[in-house]
């Protein structure tokens, strides 16, 4: 299973999400780096724990204040030496996600809460290479976000459905009402989608406090886990992320 880092990129700052109340998103403070800058952030997920894919999450684009805002610091970001930018930028339409990836992202996400009509998710589906495409299933206490009425009327299983059947490979299961929370993963949830859509890459978000929730989120297969919180508070570092390696279920990346 990956670790994948998360910055929440807020008026030019990495920001500290918790349960999706974005107005109150405050600039990071952490074990791993003196300063909230996105940059400094990143170098440390790389060279103090040796990881190199980080999910990015503009929340300004994501919120409808401006795509342009961070096109530089992201420019930076995905510049920097090894890094695999996932980015989350709001993308809306085709243009859009291949100009992010022309600017160096290694993935695009496409994330519900976006999602303007069903027409839009076809013509996504089928316009971008699904190696370089990640489909966030974004909800909260258990209800999809989106801004198209007939995907939210969606039951969560029904979505996983439709993005299967679209061609869908990787699919992130993210809840903002556990985000930051140290709550723990929606695991009876995600037990079900994984044991539902054997054929999907899951990747999971919100609520990942320790190497217990790693530890058994890496048992039920899942592809990727994002980690910010037990990051910043040294709830997982170095040392737990190399024994999680180490571990005997470990899964090689493909």
């Amino acid at each position: 299973m990956r670790l994948v880092p998360v910055l929440d990129l807020l008026d030019g700052h990495a920001v500290h999400a918790l349960r999706g109340d974005r107005k109150n998103y405050r600039p990071v403070r952490s074990v791993l780096c003196a300063s909230s800058d996105p940059l400094d952030l990143a170098r440390a997920f790389r060279d103090r724990l040796g990881l190199r894919e980080i999910y990015i999450a503009d929340l300004d684009s994501i919120q409808g204040f401006g795509r342009k805002r961070h096109r530089d610091l992201i420019r930076s970001l995905c510049r920097e030496p090894g890094a695999d930018i996932i980015l989350d930028a709001g993308v809306a339409d085709r243009p859009c996600a291949f100009e992010w990836l022309e600017l160096g992202a290694g993935r695009v996400v496409i994330g519900s809460e976006t999602l303007d009509s069903m027409e839009t998710l076809a013509d996504l589906s089928g316009g971008i290479d699904p190696h370089r495409r990640i489909f966030s299933l974004d909800l909260r206490a258990g209800a999809i976000l989106s801004r198209c009425p007939e995907f939210a009327a969606l039951d969560p299983m029904e979505a996983l459905d439709r993005l299967q059947r679209c061609g869908w490979r990787d699919v992130l299961l993210l809840d903002l009402a556990r985000v930051g929370s140290r709550a723990g993963p929606a695991l009876e949830w995600i037990a079900q989608a994984r044991a539902a859509f054997p054929g999907l890459r899951l990747w999971v978000g919100g609520g990942i406090a320790d190497c217990e929730d790693l530890e058994i989120l890496q048992s039920m297969r899942i592809e990727a886990a994002l980690l910010a919180t037990a990051l910043h508070r040294g709830t997982i570092g170095a040392r737990e992320i190399q024994s999680l390696r180490d571990g005997p279920d470990r899964q090689e990346r493909n």
